[in-house]
């Protein structure tokens, strides 16, 4: 069936009718080459949305308080509604699922750190020790805030790399003194983030000690926590559990919609990701009509090579050629034309995906990395030649029921 005398026959055939062999090849490559380039790109935007939520934690779920826009007992709409230490141990202590929790105190506007001769402004954050889960800091030397330096009011302070550099150099900070506003604290820790270079210039303390160094009284501005293994379910009856709560604590109606923020990352992170699914399935609905329309145009090409071909055929008929091997030979044509067109055009889509990774911005937030893996690429070339063979298996049947006495009656 793949004899070498095959291969020449389907050679010599295909150098007679180079145009339409061209089209017929042009047809599957273009296809290949569509759907090669639509999951890549699926994919650069796949990438694009989990790099947006590269810095906080995907299952966390965070509040901060706003202004009553609804009369509530008596009491007028525009009322603050503002987050306290007490509204955090509530959420921690009363909130079923929390995994880890943090409050956020903010120091308003870029102090001015120094030390020795080194001076820089940098933006300080007044954290609890779990907060580091919240925004996947990753500590590099030292240790981050633990709970002895929130409940004993420390002047501890971890900074990002970039404020290392800034202040020390090349120098180890840990243990050394900079001063906050004037105000001596001790580096404990250095850390990095994959939040980009802002989140590098940032400096953690106790959420305790910025709140009495810089007259916050027990105010928070945030509390963030985890939602650990919850489904988007279960982490919606959180939310509405945290909503309920603090609207009896803070006297606001719980349809109050501006009296509380909460923004829950499972159900945006969940959004996202049945949009990525949506835009899956239209890629490989396009690319696969795209390669099913090739696949068509290989079959009427065969289905004209085999009317062209009657009288050849039939003669083999008569010498004694079987059904089974003029099926072969109408099939080893169709694969091998599809085979060829499909890998130059997995090779060109390929290309392209590759020029267009290195040329896009290393900022790039939208459309990051577009790739097709290697198990995508197989799947893309077996269905290549399972399309090979569909192509061919009708003009293959047909060729083999060719008499031998109406084909050589063919003028």
């Amino acid at each position: 069936m793949f004899s070498l005398d095959g291969w020449r026959e389907i050679l010599d055939t295909i150098a007679k009718n180079r145009l339409r062999t061209a089209l017929t090849a042009f047809s599957v490559a273009w296809g290949i080459f569509m759907l090669v380039v639509l999951l890549g790109s699926g994919q650069g935007l796949e990438n694009g949305v989990e790099y947006q939520f590269r810095d906080d934690a995907i299952n966390s779920i965070w509040v901060r308080g706003g202004q009553t826009s609804l009369p509530y007992q008596g009491l007028q709409p525009g009322r603050p509604v503002q987050l306290t230490n007490t509204d955090y141990d509530e959420i921690r202590g009363r909130i079923h699922g929390v995994e880890h929790i943090t409050g956020r105190f903010y120091i308003r506007g870029r102090l001015t750190v120094a030390y020795g001769n080194e001076t820089g402004s940098f933006d300080i954050r007044a954290v609890h020790p779990e907060h580091r889960y919240l925004e996947k800091t990753i500590v590099t030397a030292g240790r981050f805030l633990n709970d002895i330096d929130v409940s004993e009011y420390r002047k501890t302070a971890v900074i990002g790399v970039a404020v290392r550099k800034a202040l020390f150099k090349d120098a180890d900070a840990l243990g050394k003194l900079i001063r906050i506003n004037g105000l001596a604290f001790q580096v404990v820790g250095v850390f990095t983030d994959e939040g980009g270079e802002g989140e590098l210039e940032k400096i953690f303390i106790p959420v305790s000690t910025a709140q009495r160094t810089f007259n916050g009284a027990d105010h928070l501005n945030n509390v963030m926590f985890t939602t650990g293994e919850a489904s988007l379910a279960e982490s919606e009856t959180m939310a509405a559990a945290v909503r309920q709560r603090l609207a009896a604590t803070h006297h606001f109606a719980v349809s109050d919609p501006r009296a509380l923020s909460i923004s829950n990352n499972v159900e945006e992170f969940e959004r996202y990701r049945q949009l990525m699914n949506g835009i899956r399935l239209f890629v490989w609905v396009i690319g696969i009509g795209t390669i099913l329309a090739g696949v068509v145009g290989v079959s009427n090409i065969m289905m004209i090579v085999v009317r062209d071909r009657t009288r050849e055929i039939g003669i083999r008929k008569a010498l004694g050629a079987t059904p089974a091997s003029i099926v072969g030979l109408v099939l080893q044509e169709s694969v091998f034309v599809t085979t060829i067109a499909g890998a130059v055009g997995l090779l060109m889509g390929l290309s392209v995906l590759e020029v267009a990774s290195r040329n896009l911005p290393a900022d790039s937030s939208f459309f990051r990395n577009p790739a097709v893996d290697l198990g995508v690429a197989l799947e893309a070339t077996l269905l290549l030649i399972a399309a090979g063979v569909v192509a061919g298996f009708i003009p293959a049947r047909r060729a083999a029921r060719i008499r031998p006495i109406e084909a050589l009656r063919e003028d």
